[in-house]
């Protein structure tokens, strides 16, 4: 480990020094791309600089603990614990961040929500998962955008799609994917009962040109007009398309715009993310390599999480987290839980790596 975060400091180094010469400064596109890979590196540069620091100062306290001094000797015993703790926890962050990185991380990301068991309860629960991450995204800077929607008449979604755009979206999303169950008495239950009703999230990198090759002559494009609740532009129009993939049977339908041009737009963007998703999975399964990691394999089949509104309690069933401010969380601030599952990644990784 050693080894290696000396040559990524010398490389670090080596950016710095090259970016300080006049001919590297003048040259936009050379500067910025070795701004970037500099900026990439600094934060575990300045990490392994405090490991060195702070290893440099343990050995400092070893030597002051066996000096003749006593009083100096009882002081540097005392310390020692509470470094040699920091020290190890310097080193686990190091080995996380020296972890190779999943390059979807970076990407945006086509999210699909849809109401599953529980009838009218299940879509409203649909429309409180897309309002907490809506307030998440915001809280994280991201922006989303909707690209397809299915409402219902008492303010709940059978189905709501939309785009996460943002650094390091996926990377903070890809585990959100599977089914979430919601425990509570619902506005539309008059006896009081308790009722458990679920939502599936998918969660999709979006595909670039490069990632998925359409051809146009393999897709069927359909207009009809939109239907649902809300709009002045719903059943008005012939604006909805729906565009589907003839080899591989995959559709995508769009209707939240007034024009068709930009509902096909949006369209496209779901078709290829579904297209590219589909063959990751194929591919996975070929070669077996899909690794179902504590954190799962973010299949929509797969209950993750359990929102239980009489306790306030929130239980991701992966790791088994459980938290008392479910009120907080469905306001968007999730962090914590998107956290938690991100460390429990990176240890299981680390892991692997190990054994």
């Amino acid at each position: 480990m050693i080894d290696r975060l000396e040559s990524i400091a010398e490389r670090y180094r080596s950016l710095v020094e090259e970016m300080a010469l006049p001919d590297v400064a003048s040259d936009h596109e050379r500067f910025t791309q070795l701004a970037k890979e500099q900026r990439e590196l600094q934060p575990i540069v300045r990490a392994f600089q405090e490991y060195q620091a702070l290893i440099q100062q343990i050995r400092d306290n070893q030597e002051l603990a066996q000096g003749s001094d006593d009083e100096v000797a009882e002081l540097a015993k005392e310390e020692l614990p509470a470094l040699e703790e920091k020290r190890d926890e310097l080193e686990t962050s190091l080995k996380y961040m020296l972890l190779p990185e999943d390059p979807d991380d970076q990407r945006n990301v086509v999210m699909e929500i849809r109401a599953g068991t529980g009838g009218e309860e299940a879509s409203l629960f649909a429309a409180d998962l897309y309002r907490m991450y809506t307030r998440f995204f915001e809280h994280a800077g991201f922006k989303s955008e909707i690209l397809n929607s299915n409402p219902t008449e008492i303010g709940g979604f059978k189905e709501i799609i939309f785009l996460v755009s943002g650094d390091g979206v996926f990377g903070s999303m890809k585990f959100e994917g599977g089914v979430h169950r919601v425990q509570r008495v619902p506005v539309t239950e008059s006896s009081g009962r308790l009722h458990t009703s679920a939502a599936s999230v998918a969660v999709l990198p979006e595909a670039e040109d490069v990632d998925v090759e359409v051809d146009p002559k393999d897709l069927r494009i359909d207009v009809f007009r939109a239907s649902g609740c809300g709009g002045q532009h719903v059943n008005t129009t012939d604006s909805a398309v729906r565009i589907t993939h003839i080899p591989s049977g995959i559709s995508a339908t769009c209707q939240d715009e007034k024009s068709q041009h930009k509902n096909k737009a949006k369209a496209m963007k779901v078709l290829r993310a579904r297209i590219l998703q589909k063959a990751r999975q194929e591919n996975e399964e070929k070669t077996t390599a899909m690794r179902r990691n504590l954190v799962g394999s973010g299949d929509r089949s797969e209950k993750i999480r359990t929102y239980n509104f009489p306790q306030n309690r929130l239980t991701d069933h992966r790791i088994g987290l459980t938290l008392y401010h479910l009120d907080a969380i469905l306001n968007g601030e999730l962090s914590e839980v998107v956290e938690a599952l991100k460390t429990a990644d990176k240890q299981e990784r680390l892991e692997e790596v190990s054994s």
